[in-house]
């Protein structure tokens, strides 16, 4: 009996506890126009207690961008979201740094990754020869993945990483 209440117990607990750090590919698209949600309305009465509390709103995502390689090979994954938060990754998913881009920011962002045209970029970058040391690029927008490299990174693509927040620091 205790070897069933044991087992039991391991199994409940046995789900991954870190996240998947593969690519997730996002429905949701940022408006041309850069619109930005509402924000919640504030002067709703609060909820009963005991009763089942609604999910908070979350902004959608704009773009997800992964570096890698260089000369020390490190990896940093950018994610930024329409109401201008954004976070920043390390190889192993583990948060590394977070903040808001200013309106002026975002707005520089929306413009670069709807300029982008991401559904009709190459899947994966052409090489534009060896540049030693230089970093791979993978970006994600909406269910549209891009591969690239330093020394084939598309113009339109080199405006998207112009707007993104740092990578390291």
């Amino acid at each position: 009996m205790a070897a069933a209440v044991l087992g039991a117990v391991v199994l409940s607990g046995c789900g991954l506890a870190r996240p998947d750090h593969a690519l997730v590919t996002f429905t949701a698209e940022a408006t041309a126009g850069g619109a930005l949600p509402s924000p919640q309305d504030t002067s709703a009465p609060a909820p009963e207690p005991g009763a089942p509390s609604a999910p908070p709103a979350t902004a959608e995502r704009i773009v997800t961008v992964t570096r890698s390689g260089g000369f020390a090979g490190r990896t940093h994954t950018l994610t930024v979201a329409s109401d201008g938060a954004w976070t920043r990754q390390g190889a192993r998913a583990e948060p590394e740094a977070g903040g808001r881009l200013s309106q002026a920011q975002l707005g520089r962002l929306l413009t670069a990754v709807e300029a982008a045209d991401f559904a009709h970029l190459p899947r994966t970058g052409k090489s534009g020869g060896t540049v030693f040391d230089g970093f791979t690029y993978t970006f994600v927008r909406g269910t549209t993945k891009v591969v690239t490299n330093d020394g084939s990174v598309p113009a339109a693509l080199t405006k998207v990483l112009d707007a993104l927040p740092p990578f390291e620091g």
